[in-house]
């Protein structure tokens, strides 16, 4: 079996491991830094309204912390080796470390306060596991109650990946059909890091240009670009829903190809995890389509700066 699609494979069993895990409560009120999908994960519970703030740790250490040391933290790093989130570790006194390597230099730092481990195994290629394992984690240690919605995953994820595969013929046909010069994922409230984070492993694992952005961001200037663009809406029952039909009906009259994904009956703030799921299925089978060999080229997946 190819080895991405079977990181994919994974994901069900993966997320009943960590869902299996005790998780004590998370610490509210303190900056969560992480880089890429460790950003994106507290960044979809900010807009759930938990009281965080999800901060990129490039930023945090260039242009936040000041010199200052701050009191708590929580540093988010699946291979616990990412060189940002690593530095931010000596600007608090105390910080959880959530991390799939426990004997991570992020994890057994002496000011580690306690790790959180997301148990998503290996992970080789985009982060599939990584990103659901750390949401489900993230669910616990905030007093959600995830059960039901990880049972329904495995339920619908064969379903899932059947559109996966379909959004991806869509994708290709489009663009062996019309010029297009932009793709666009668009997300709200706790799906603007599904957005994201569907539009980064879109783009890295099929060499193509995507970009994730809040739905309502878009609608502010980056629709002018809609002729000829390719529009991924992901819908959620939510406060945005009908505004989100109709910004689809509007660029869709001013040529652009909207698709959308949607999880049906998922309540908003659970259907982050089922929207990425499908955005896994259409990268693996884009890629595949395209006949793209390795995900990472430029670079490797742990990302160390100097």
């Amino acid at each position: 079996m190819n080895p991405i699609l079977n990181e994919i494979l994974e994901i069900p069993g993966r997320a009943n491991d960590v869902l299996a895990s005790s998780i004590d409560p998370l610490p509210l009120h303190v900056p969560y830094l992480g880089m890429g999908s460790s950003y994106f994960a507290p960044l979809s519970f900010k807009y759930m309204g938990v009281p965080i703030y999800p901060e990129l740790a490039s930023e945090y250490v260039y242009y936040l912390a000041k010199g200052k040391k701050a009191p708590m933290a929580v540093l988010l790093s699946q291979s616990g080796r990412s060189s940002e989130v690593l530095w931010c570790r000596d600007l608090f006194d105390q910080y959880v470390a959530v991390s799939n390597y426990t004997d991570s230099e992020l994890c057994t730092a002496p000011n580690v306060a306690r790790i959180l481990p997301i148990r998503a195994g290996e992970e080789h290629y985009s982060s599939s596991k990584t990103y659901v394992n750390t949401v489900v984690s993230l669910f616990k240690g905030f007093g959600f109650s995830p059960e039901a919605t990880v049972a329904l995953i495995a339920d619908k994820f064969e379903q899932y990946r059947q559109q996966g595969e379909q959004l991806a013929d869509q994708i290709l046909a489009v663009r062996s059909q019309y010029p297009i010069h932009g793709m666009y994922v668009t997300g709200s409230g706790p799906n603007v890091g599904t957005a994201y984070e569907a539009a980064l492993i879109l783009s890295e694992s099929t060499k193509l240009n995507f970009h994730g952005l809040p739905m309502a961001q878009y609608d502010h200037g980056p629709k002018e670009t809609a002729n000829h663009s390719i529009v991924i809406q992901i819908l959620a029952k939510g406060e945005t829903y009908e505004r989100s039909l109709r910004l689809s009906e509007m660029v869709g009259r001013a040529g652009a190809h909207v698709f959308t994904v949607e999880s049906p009956g998922v309540e908003e703030h659970f259907s982050i995890l089922h929207n990425i799921i499908q955005f896994n299925f259409v990268a693996y089978y884009m890629a595949e389509k395209l006949n793209i060999g390795e995900t990472f080229v430029v670079g490797g997946k742990v990302t160390e700066a100097d």
